[in-house]
């Protein structure tokens, strides 16, 4: 099988504002922009980039795909991401695993998590 995934596009009513939270939550980098923004392309270290594509209408409901993510100090990072904009929603800690639920600034949900707890 030759696929791999290289992009998740994430729908957004305001691509350049979402942009900037993307930016400084992943260190990464608008690397293309399609119809003056109606698409951005974010750059990723982990070689999946991250697209941005304006719709006109607001998510409703749960999102059926998100993004998880992963660091060492879920707890620092988490209360970084919400300095930049996103709202913590819910947290789930197992022995020998931790994730936070956590919403950017349109509402979009991801994960924060870490093996160790």
């Amino acid at each position: 099988m030759a696929l791999r995934i290289r992009m998740i596009t994430i729908d957004c009513v305001d691509t350049r504002k979402l942009a900037q939270f993307w930016v400084a939550a992943l260190g990464a980098e608008i690397i293309h922009e399609v119809d003056e923004g109606a698409m951005l392309v974010l750059s990723s270290t982990d070689n999946v980039d991250i697209g941005l594509q304006r719709v006109d209408e607001p998510r409703a409901g749960k999102n059926r795909l998100h993004l998880d993510l992963g660091t060492p100090d879920r707890p620092a990072e988490v209360a970084r991401l919400v300095e930049l904009g996103a709202t913590l929603v819910e947290e789930f800690k197992y022995p020998g695993m931790a994730w936070s639920v956590l919403q950017d600034p349109e509402g979009n949900e991801f994960c924060v998590g870490s093996r160790n707890g």
